[in-house]
């Protein structure tokens, strides 16, 4: 079979591959032509051969066939975006009703990542719309959250307290420091530890 010369349109030339075509940049293919892309005001040319070839300049927003201009409620900046509103409420204030309303940090919190929301400190729980201290009790620390609290090693907690743990003969305090377990060759059955098959240690 012969070789068949790839006839190429105005404004079009050969692809990767050499054996087919495509539009010069600002052209789309539209019937076998190379048709201009019609750009409206405030936008710019994107290099794609899908969608409509041309995106809204920042601070507009795509509509129909043009871009018109963003309007900015206080407190706002302007985002890159053919669809949407085109805007976003800067940090420390949360969109409500097409406005951007003051987020309101109380007493010992303090604004997350997003800029839109608060969280405790370390310490402090939440509680409603406060932060409330976290209560430690004596012999206990802050857990790493920060929002709770654990016991020293040896003591194991009640709802508010840490008491001492009564650890059984044949036991020892185990891994985590507020529970006990068997030793080995014992194995754990309600508040004691009897003799048991190698590996049954209830650790």
């Amino acid at each position: 079979s012969a070789c068949v010369a790839v006839q190429l349109p105005e404004n079009a030339h050969l692809d990767y591959s050499g054996n087919d075509w495509e539009c010069n940049r600002l052209y789309r293919k539209t019937n076998g032509a190379c048709v201009a892309l019609v750009i409206p005001a405030h936008a710019y040319a994107e290099d794609s051969s899908y969608g409509r070839g041309w995106r809204c300049e920042q601070g507009y927003r795509e509509t129909q066939e043009s871009c018109v201009a963003v309007r900015l409620p206080a407190n706002a900046y302007a985002i890159d975006s053919s669809y949407g509103q085109g805007w976003k409420c800067e940090r420390g204030f949360r969109e409500s009703a097409n406005a951007c309303t003051a987020v309101v940090v109380p007493a010992n919190a303090m604004l997350d990542g997003s800029g839109e929301r608060w969280t405790c400190l370390r310490g402090f729980v939440k509680s409603a719309e406060t932060c409330a201290r976290v209560e430690v009790p004596a012999n206990a620390f802050l857990d790493s959250t920060g929002r709770g609290w654990r016991c020293e090693r040896g003591l194991s907690p009640t709802a508010t307290a840490c008491e001492p743990l009564r650890v059984p003969a044949n036991g020892h305090i185990s891994y985590s420091g507020n529970d006990w377990a068997c030793h080995d060759g014992f194995r754990k059955v309600a508040h004691g530890c009897i003799a048991g098959a190698p590996g049954s240690t209830g650790r």
